[in-house]
């Protein structure tokens, strides 16, 4: 229910509607040149604003003047293959010297109304379940005229327009404020994670258990302590091999230090028949090939016995204390270890030899129990914190609908009895526009409307005026014609006015004329073949001269 002083109005009542520029592939370019315009396109449509990185320009002239992105238009992803990315909107702030691409919209706010509260609206759920709601397609979605004509939004009388759109402004950037604070979270809780690892490694978290003294720990090379080996992956043509009893790992699976399940199985017969080999419970897997080694070395304990794949290597000392510390020792060295192996482009991969020649500082057993307990006593309270962090993110995400939701409904700031009903705006709003005739809003500038016929005036048509013809006629001047210029009149008594062309008018009528072509003098008598390409060409000459005094004379009748 909606405030009294409140009314409902259609979205395209107190906007325009704009579409994008249309161009080709040839048109575009990645970089500006002189006489090109940016093209904003959905990508360039962000939660913060428009953003004017990873534009596309094309040439200036495609753009129409209504195409220019002006102060307060609202820019909207009318097309995409994702119907998340569908209806995303954000406000321009100032006019900017860009355009917008075919796959997008503009709403361009009346100025009867403050654009800021209408920007918002775009930001709210009503809008976003209606455009997933009507947007969506069989291989894309689109976002048509109809359903921004169908698209009806709460409006309140003009002051609280302002005074709600100040309000949110003022709490929208708390939030956004709150939520980049709360995004550094997760870095820092890595960084706190790796930094107890990298003391536990060292000996430095168990210092102070020791008395202070330096670790006095034995080494290892991981070659000579571990067995090591890699899998494989069972024929995908032979289902037989596939959808058994033996979970099977890749390495999309390894998402944590503590791996029980697989998303996929093999049997035992895809087991046999290929180099899929069983890791055993408590030895130790890595990632050696994925995108993921890029920022991320996966490395965790296997907590039942499963197969693996041709981008996994085990490792294994029969110890499940030593196995767990190569793991620490890895986890603390991720940034080392990926900085010396970076192959591949797309893929990368982690050298074995890497791996297998990494020495191992190994801690006496009661030292390495002291490790272990406050290494789990710390992770505790980094995961503590997660959870708080993941819980404080989801009240992050539910805030910003409902502080909008609160606006539209009239909850968010009070109402003032002395402001002009919405209504009495609306009404406003609608005559203004009947009087200009109707926005088009079709993204080219609209053509002269005709004129009614109570003023006398006359419909503008393409071509001739009908009865120009009769009408020259009756006035004792020949109509003009399309094509050619006419022929040169008789009538043309000044001396300098007659075309050199009409200097043998005899033997110009009894020459042959051709279809179409206006009069002119017939064929010279020459003496030799040069004699008549001379005459031809002064002929020519005279021809065009001729031409060009009608056309003069004719615009200055």
């Amino acid at each position: 229910m909606l405030p009294q002083s409140w009314t409902r109005a259609n979205l395209l009542e107190v906007s325009e509607l704009v579409r994008g520029v249309t161009y080709s592939k040839g048109d575009a370019t990645d970089s500006p040149t002189d006489n090109h315009m940016g093209v904003l396109r959905a990508n360039n449509i962000t939660q913060s604003g428009l953003s004017f990185s990873d534009l596309v320009y094309v040439p200036s002239g495609l753009v129409s003047e209504l195409q220019r992105v002006r102060q307060n238009d609202i820019v909207i992803a009318t097309s995409s293959g994702s119907i998340s990315v569908v209806g995303k909107a954000a406000r321009a702030t100032s006019d900017f010297n860009v355009g917008f691409g075919a796959f997008c919209g503009l709403i361009r706010p009346s100025q009867e109304i403050e654009a800021r509260f209408l920007g918002h609206f775009f930001g709210s759920s009503a809008y976003r379940t209606y455009v997933s709601s009507v947007a969506r397609g069989v291989n894309i979605n689109n976002l048509k005229r109809e359903h921004f004509e169908n698209i009806e939004i709460p409006l309140p009388p003009l002051p609280e327009q302002v005074r709600i759109a100040d309000k949110l402004d003022a709490l929208l950037a708390r939030v956004e404020a709150g939520r980049e604070r709360l995004e550094r979270v997760p870095k820092l809780l890595k960084r706190f994670r790796q930094s107890v690892l990298s003391a536990a490694v060292s000996g430095e978290l168990t210092r102070e258990w020791r008395g202070g003294r330096d670790a006095e720990w034995r080494t290892a090379r991981v070659g000579d302590t571990f067995v090591s080996f890699s899998g494989g992956t069972p024929s995908r043509n032979q289902s037989d091999y596939w959808g058994g009893d033996v979970g099977w790992l890749s390495s999309g699976d390894i998402k944590s230090t503590k791996i029980a399940d697989s998303s996929e199985s093999i049997t035992q017969l895809g087991l046999q028949n290929s180099s899929a080999k069983i890791a055993k419970a408590g030895s130790i897997i890595v990632v050696v090939r994925s995108g993921i080694l890029a920022h991320t070395l996966p490395v965790a304990v296997v907590e039942r016995d499963l197969a693996i794949n041709q981008d996994i290597k085990c490792f294994d000392s029969n110890n499940k204390n030593i196995n767990l510390w190569l793991l620490i020792a890895w986890k603390a060295n991720e940034s080392k270890i990926l900085g010396q192996n970076r192959d591949g482009t797309t893929v990368q991969s982690v050298k074995y030899d890497t791996l297998k020649n990494w020495v191992l500082s190994i801690p006496p057993q009661d030292e390495f129990n002291e490790a272990i307990r406050r290494i789990e006593s710390l992770s505790a309270i980094a995961d503590r914190i997660e959870a708080k962090y993941a819980a404080a993110l989801s009240s992050f995400d539910r805030l910003t609908p409902a502080l909008l939701a609160k606006a539209f409904r009239g909850e968010l700031v009070p109402q003032d009895p002395n402001d002009e009903p919405a209504s009495v705006l609306l009404e406003r709003i609608r005559a203004a526009r009947e009087a200009e005739g109707g926005k088009r809003g079709r993204g080219r500038p609209a053509k002269a409307a005709a004129g009614g016929s109570g003023d006398g005036a006359e419909v503008k048509r393409r071509g001739r005026p009908p009865g120009a013809n009769a009408q020259a006629g009756a006035e004792g001047t020949e109509p003009k014609r399309r094509g050619r210029p006419p022929k040169v009149r008789e009538a043309v008594s000044e001396p300098d006015a007659q075309p050199a062309a009409v200097a043998e008018t005899a033997e110009a009528s009894a020459a042959p004329r051709g279809r179409g072509r206006p009069p002119g003098p017939g064929i010279p008598q020459a003496s030799s073949f040069e004699d008549a390409l001379r005459k031809l060409e002064e002929q020519k000459l005279a021809r065009a001269q001729g031409a060009r005094q009608v056309g003069l004379f004719d615009d200055a009748e």
